[in-house]
């Protein structure tokens, strides 16, 4: 790849890995937060509600977030379905029902009280000089699939690696924890950098084409590991931060993103 490209790439990221990205994008959610148990917990529920415009998606996680009366770590921590089912009824955006914020509330309580964070759960998957962050997505959604099959989540909203999906929430979830910066959160310590991947769907699938970065036509998991073995090559330690690239030249174009705006 030419140099140039990585230039380009390089400005992109510039232009959008600012402060100002995060007011209208779903991490304005957990970073509205002080402890980093309530960031990690509406993190994978904004992560996952990543779907559509963003616009919609931020007004369904303040919605969410009203009725975890603002403490979203303590919700899932002391939910009692007797008790709490109400709050989450009625709840929805666009295939996520009122039982699958029910399922997932059930399966992260079950999660934290067996692992104490999700940050462990991720780990305990990642093998010792994992290249990649892949097996700790299969593990972590495997195991919120099927840790409370009383109330089992609907595989769907789990994407795995071993059925061919990009996993683009969780990557993006991933992303959010793991990378510090001004934008994303650097929350957990037992995942490197150089062990994400590209977030990958057909927006920024499209982009990344365009720019010549990605042959393969499917966004599937292959994609994402010709995406990133290459941004990899840009930035061995940090290939995710061209997300920002991809996913800012899609949402706004040539516009410039302004501070405060």
């Amino acid at each position: 790849m030419p140099p140039s490209l990585q230039a380009t790439l390089d400005n992109l990221v510039a232009r959008y890995e600012r402060p100002a990205f995060i007011a209208d994008d779903p991490i304005a959610f957990p970073h509205a937060f002080d402890d980093p148990r309530d960031q990690e917990v509406i993190g994978l529920f904004a992560a996952l509600l990543a779907w559509g415009r963003r616009s919609i998606i931020n007004s369904k996680l303040a919605e969410l977030v009203e009725r975890m009366d603002y403490r979203p770590y303590r919700f899932v921590r002391d939910f009692r379905p007797a008790r709490d089912e109400a709050r989450l009824a009625g709840f929805k955006h666009r295939t996520f029902q009122p039982a699958d914020a029910f399922a997932l509330t059930c399966a992260l309580q079950a999660t934290l009280y067996a692992y104490d964070s999700l940050e462990a759960l991720f780990a305990t998957h990642l093998p010792a000089g994992a290249p990649d962050i892949g097996p700790a997505i299969q593990g972590f959604s495997d195991t919120l699939l099927t840790i409370t099959p009383e109330a089992p989540m609907r595989t769907k909203h789990f994407a795995r690696p071993s059925t061919g999906s990009a996993c683009k929430r969780l990557a993006m979830y991933a992303r959010w924890m793991v990378r510090s910066g001004p934008v994303d959160l650097g929350l957990w310590n037992s995942v490197s950098p150089a062990q994400l991947v590209l977030p990958l769907d057909v927006h920024t699938g499209r982009q990344a084409r365009r720019l010549g970065l990605l042959t393969r036509r499917q966004d599937d998991w292959k994609a994402v590991h010709e995406l990133t073995a290459l941004c990899r090559a840009f930035c061995p330690d940090d290939p995710a931060r061209y997300d920002f690239a991809l996913f800012g030249v899609g949402a706004y174009g040539g516009e410039r993103l302004e501070e405060g705006r």
